[in-house]
Formats: structure tokens, sequence, C-alpha cells
């Protein structure tokens, strides 16, 4: 078997009474078997790692502190943040600076200065003035640099290069410290990763920018972009109308979080279905011919230049017709929709593993390993890994398969939590940050991510469920345009609330005799009836166990993101515990229905 990792340290199991817990064996990157790589000297700070390729890049070049704020990280987040972090300047859209200078953004009254992108109205000058803010257009403040020119005072390794807020799931957002050297650590080893392969990156590489800026997988994207000196787009805004984008750019390197892919993957389903079922014939037999060779080892190139022209450049071509590299993270990628995108994209597609305390990236697939499929891949260069005993969960790293919550350790670690040293000494034990999520190590040395710790809920029947895991599988029945699985610990079925997906429900309707808008639609009992049958389809294509079906579903017309409640986080994630406010009444009346009982 082929390994993509190698194990420095065996595992601990722990002694009956001990008071340990068991942890199994420490996996490095084949990179670093006996120790980690050396760092490149010229490259030991975020203004070394711009230097080498630009002559500017601001706050790094004055050893200024970067504090990325975006309002999606909750109500009062920004205004918190200000506080928190102790902020003296904010750069701002001109559509952002009417809610800066809110009389709910109290702490605004601490900044020195407001830049506007663009240009501010009399009134919002007049209003930032009244409470002591000077403020300034961005060709006045470019002209005020330019009047006023300073001596650069390059950062040390050691010092803070940024605070990235975390978008929580619930409190207030946590400031998680990177210093340079986690980021310019991270670009190095991105570099050693990128040498191992006969594709090399070059200055003719781009890429599109959708996620939010503030948002660890796109800032060090960003920066190893602007270290090879190659070009970065950033999208128009709407991330409906994302497919514009990647027609205008034409970019050859795409990374986002799994809800975008399995759009792409619904997008081309869909127009398959629109062909005539001969031509549908003929697409999936290229693809069954084009994987069976892509399993028995054939690079992607190889497998099938034939299928490539007549069916899968097509695809490639929805994705701007230069993609070479697509990357997934931030949650896992089922499956069935990474091996489509391997298949029919004609680029390389791996998931990765990070957390903004990892620097964001932890874990890394291969690109043309189809054994890596469903994973995300193994340590990177500079980290370690390993997992811990989760009692009370009953995942054991001593078990078959071994599982538990992943820990890292290495040169890309945080420096810890911005005024919260009792919440890094929570997760920071021995040296080893604890990521909160759950893994399972396979026995080539790669990592699969089941769910997060605190997502996993048990049944009354005393069945553990991982609502995440079932979510990405659910989430791909052509019906669904998204869902969110409820269990309770007191009943023994799982509920969701469904939005199906507009253009295949208005087609059921049309098939079924129904008519009304989409709204009206979605209000049918018989369109309840058919996503549960659809449901329970994906249930048994994906071998699901007979507790993880859904009994009952509450059908949204609009999407989660769309909510003024602030139901998911900027990169998609749920808020389990608004979702749950926000549709407790339907789901006790749901229940009820289903056991004939109250809730």
């Amino acid at each position: 078997m082929k390994k993509f990792a190698v194990k420095v340290e065996e595992g601990i199991k722990s002694s009956s009474g001990d008071g340990k817990l068991s942890v199994g064996p420490v996996y490095r990157n084949l990179l670093a078997e006996h120790d980690y790589p050396p760092v490149d000297p010229s490259l030991s700070t975020a203004w070394d790692v711009f230097r080498s390729s630009f002559i500017f890049h601001a706050c790094a070049a004055h050893s200024l502190i970067c504090v990325p704020l975006y309002d999606t990280l909750g109500p009062g987040a920004v205004n918190y943040i200000l506080d928190h972090a102790e902020i003296d300047v904010v750069f701002v859209e001109n559509r952002k600076v009417k809610e800066l200078l809110s009389p709910e953004c109290t702490h605004a009254q601490r900044l020195k200065l407001v830049v506007c992108f663009t240009s501010l109205k009399e009134e919002e000058v007049d209003k930032a003035a009244s409470i002591g803010i000077k403020t300034s257009p961005w060709a006045q403040f470019l002209h005020m640099g330019r009047e006023n020119p300073a001596e650069i005072s390059p950062p040390k390794p050691s010092n803070i290069c940024t605070i990235m807020y975390t978008s929580g799931t619930s409190g207030d957002p946590k400031g998680v410290i990177l210093t340079h050297e986690n980021i310019s650590t991270n670009i190095r080893g991105v570099d050693l990763f990128m040498e191992q392969f006969e594709d090399k990156m070059t200055v003719d590489d781009v890429y599109i920018s959708f996620l939010p800026l503030a948002h660890i997988l796109d800032r060090m994207i960003e920066e190893y972009f602007f270290h090879k000196g190659a070009s970065v787009g950033y999208y128009h805004g709407d991330i409906n109308e994302l497919k514009d984008d990647l027609m205008e750019l034409k970019p050859t390197f795409l990374a986002g979080v799994p809800r975008v892919f399995e759009r792409i993957h619904e997008g081309v389903l869909k127009a398959l279905e629109d062909l005539n079922w001969r031509r549908r014939k003929i697409f999936d037999m290229l693809y069954k011919y084009k994987l069976y060779w892509m399993n028995r080892g054939h690079k992607k190139k190889d497998a099938s230049p034939l299928a490539d022209l007549l069916a899968f450049g097509k695809v490639k071509n929805r994705l701007g017709g230069r993609i070479r590299l697509i990357v997934s993270g931030g949650a896992p990628l089922s499956s069935e929709v990474e091996e489509f995108l391997r298949v029919t994209s004609c680029a390389f597609v791996v998931q990765g593993y990070g957390l903004t305390e990892s620097c964001g990236l932890s874990t890394l697939g291969f690109p043309d390993e189809m054994s890596l499929i469903g994973t995300v891949g193994s340590a990177f260069v500079y980290t370690e890994i390993r997992l811990e005993e989760v009692p009370e969960m009953g995942y054991d790293p001593f078990g078959d398969p071994p599982r538990g919550e992943v820990l890292l350790r290495g040169k890309t670690e945080f420096a810890g939590y911005y005024k919260n040293p009792e919440l890094t000494q929570e997760v920071v034990k021995d040296g080893w940050f604890h990521t909160g999520d759950i893994g399972e190590m396979l026995e080539n040395g790669v990592v699969k991510i089941i769910d997060r710790k605190k997502n996993l809920i048990k049944l009354s029947q005393g069945e553990y469920v991982a609502l995440e895991y079932l979510e990405k599988v659910y989430g791909i029945t052509p019906i669904v345009e998204d869902i969110w699985v409820y269990g309770d610990s007191f009943k023994s079925m799982l509920v969701s609330v469904v939005v199906p997906n507009e253009e295949n429900t208005k087609t059921w309707a049309k098939q079924n005799g129904h008519k009304g808008s989409f709204v009206e639609i979605c209000s049918l009992d018989k369109l309840k009836d058919y996503i549960l049958v659809e449901l329970k389809s994906t249930a048994e294509r994906n071998k699901l166990r007979g507790f993880e079906n859904i009994k009952g579903v509450i059908l949204e017309p609009k999407l989660f993101e769309l909510s003024e409640k602030e139901l998911v986080t900027a990169t998609l994630k749920k808020r389990r515990d608004r979702l749950l406010k926000h549709y407790k009444v339907e789901i006790d009346a749901l229940y009820q229905r289903l056991t004939g009982s109250k809730a």
C-alpha cells in the first residue's frame, strides 16, 4: 500500500483509572520524516514574502498588525472586534460606512481614521467628525502617503502579523494570533510540497477569490500567489453569479468550501438532464471509462483524452476553460462530488484541512491519487498530527478504524487567542492544539474528517449520529439545495429543514400538475413526501444506517444564507443554535406528528 505519511512516534494507550486519554501515533509529512525541512532564511516574515515578488505591502513593511473585519461573524461582531483588538484605523467599502457609524457600533468612537475605498458622503464625514474620527477617501489617502514618505520598519519572525477573528457558531468571536513565522513557514511548506510534482505553478496562473478576505484559506492562497508573482482576481460580490466571473477571469486555480462545488455538481447534472437520452448515455459511458482508468492508476490527463475532448472539456469550459487545480476546504467534501469533479473538470482536485489556528493548512491531499477520495490528505510539511480518545463518544485511536479528536502540533500553529489565555490553555495542552474535529486515520497515513466533536449527538436509543456528515450525504440529492439535519437526545429519529432546489422543484411541480409560485409549491405536503422518498434513496445509495434516515422534513423556500437571522457563518457553516431557535416551533410540531405525542 502506498504511504502518504510517516509515523514518527508510537501511540500511548491509557491504563484503567489513570485519568489520562489514549493518544494515537504521531504522523508527519514524508518530507519531514526525520525532522522538519529547514525554512528559507530569506522568507521569515510576511514582508519578506511580498518583498520577494513586489516593492510594497504596507502593514508588513511597517510592522503593523492587520485585523480583518467582516460583519457576517454575527450581530455586534464588528463593534466587539473594534474594542477587543483596539483598532485605530479602518479601511472600509462605501456601502459599509453607514454600518460602521451606526449608533449600535459604539466602539467606533475609539477610531482615529476611517479610509473609504471610494468616496464618503458629506453626511458621513460630518457624522464621523462629530465623534472625533478623521475620514479620508482612498485617493486622498494615497496622496497623503506620497507627500509623507516614511522609512519601513520590517517585522521580526516572532512579531504578530495578524489577528484573525473566527466565525464561531456561538459566543463572541475569538481573536487568533498568527505570527510572521506562521505565515512564512506555511508558504515555504507549499513550495516544498509543490516541488514533488511535475506540474509547476507559473506567473501566468490566476486565482479567483470569492471566499471572504478575512478567511484564512483565502488569505494564505493570496499570500502564496503574490509570493510566486501570479495573479489574483476578485469576484464581483454575488456568489450566485460566480459563473459569470469564471467566464470573465478564466482562472487556473479555484478554491472554495464544499457548498460551492456541490452547486457546480448540481449545475452539470441539470445540464445533462436537458440533453437527449443518447447524449446522456454517451456521457455516462465516457465517465465510467475514464473513471476506470483513473482508478487503475492513470493520471487524469492520460486516462481518456478522447472523453475529455468529447464530453468533459465542456465541463471545464463552464469553469472558465483554464482550471488546473481545484482545492476544497472548510468542511469535508462528499466522495460523490469529489469523484465527479476529478473525472469531469479536467483539473487536479484535492481536499485540504486546517483551521485559522493552524494557519489554514494542516493536511493536504495529493493530485492524481484516487485512493484519497473522501479524505483530506496527510499531515502537511511543518505539521504533526495525532488522534486522541473521546471516551464518551466511543472513539478510540487504537480502535479499528482508529478514530478520535484531531490534535495538531508544529511550526504553523497559532500563538494563542488574543486577550484570552484561559481559552488558549483550554485548547492547547502539552503543546498539542485540540481542534474539536473528529478524525479517522487510514492505513496509508491519510486522515478522514468525520464531524465536529460538538456536532455528534446521541439519539434516545443510544446511537451516535454525525450531523455534518449526514448533511454532506443528503446534500447531493438533486431536489435539495441545502439541508440542516437535527437530532434530539430524547428522540429516536432525525428530522431536517430542507431548502428545495428551485429549478428541480418547479420541474417536479409541472410534471405532477401543480401550479403556483415556488413559495406556494414548497407548502405542498406532496412535495414533502417526494423529498422524503428522494432522501431515502440517497441514504440507501450511500449505505446509511436505519437511524441515520430522515423521518420528517420542514421545507424552507429561502436559502439559509439569505436569512436576516444570520443562520450561517461567512463560509456557509451552519449556526446550529440559531437554526434551532428559528425553527423550534415547527420542529416540535413535526416530532409531535411523527411520534403521536407531545414534544
